[in-house]
């Protein structure tokens, strides 16, 4: 076997992000072997036993994760064009009445926050924002299997074997899609649920089968569902809640 670098292998467990990892091993917060390791770029073998200090854990704990519900207008990365981030509705007015978390809003919560996934401009739904690498990676790493639960509302003619090719079958831009679940959840929705997320991508497999986008929701990913959190609100990912 060949050393690979410890940040790395930290990433690849989901113990942190590589960026992390490389603090944390400044701080000489990483033991590998039982050692302590401080040295950037350090290697070791990819069945070598890694752990965090006590203060790594701690600093992960501190992290805020919020799950909002994003409306229509808001974009979930860079702004452009007058439109304004949907991290910037993370306020304490604008936070749900009924969050069950055990934690209060704090302006350092906002800092580094960053959406877990894309939802487009002209989509709402459960949007996730968080300062953890390992949530961010769970939710939008190359081999995520998350699946991402969405309510789509379309107009046209749906292709003969349009739903069968909604279910596997398309491409889009020259790569073969993953597996999916659609079904009709009443004459004018679609129901959908995803292990992937490219860029535009149900819109993009309606319009392939003769439909068009009318409105899309993301009610769910994993197991956090958007429930009854009101569109425009926030509320933080609860103490056990797991996606």
């Amino acid at each position: 076997m060949e050393p690979v670098r410890i940040s790395k292998l930290m990433a690849q467990r989901g113990l942190c992000s590589r960026r992390e990892a490389d603090a944390y091993i400044e701080r000489g917060w990483v033991r590998v072997d039982g050692q302590i390791v401080r040295e950037l770029g350090s290697k070791a073998l990819p069945n070598a036993r890694i752990s965090l200090e006590r203060q790594a854990a701690r600093r992960q704990t501190d992290k805020a994760t919020v799950i909002l519900n994003k409306p229509v207008g808001y974009v979930s990365h860079q702004a452009d064009h007058g439109y304004k981030l949907a991290a910037s509705l993370i306020r304490p007015e604008n936070q749900f009445h009924a969050d069950r978390a055990r934690r209060s809003f704090d302006p350092a919560h906002v800092r580094g926050l960053a959406p877990a996934g894309r939802l487009d401009i002209d989509s709402q739904g459960l949007l996730v924002l968080t300062q953890d690498g390992r949530i961010a990676r769970q939710l939008i790493g190359d081999d995520s299997g998350i699946e991402k639960e969405y309510l789509v509302r379309v107009t046209g003619r749906l292709s003969s074997n349009g739903l069968a090719l909604l279910n596997h079958g398309l491409m889009l831009d020259g790569q073969a899609l993953r597996p999916a679940k659609v079904a009709w959840q009443n004459e004018d929705q679609l129901h959908f649920i995803l292990r992937e997320g490219r860029k535009r991508q149900i819109r993009r497999m309606c319009e392939q089968v003769g439909l068009k986008v009318v409105g899309l929701k993301r009610v769910r990913m994993g197991q956090v569902v958007l429930g009854d959190l009101p569109l425009g609100q926030w509320r933080y990912l609860r103490e056990g809640e797991r996606f």
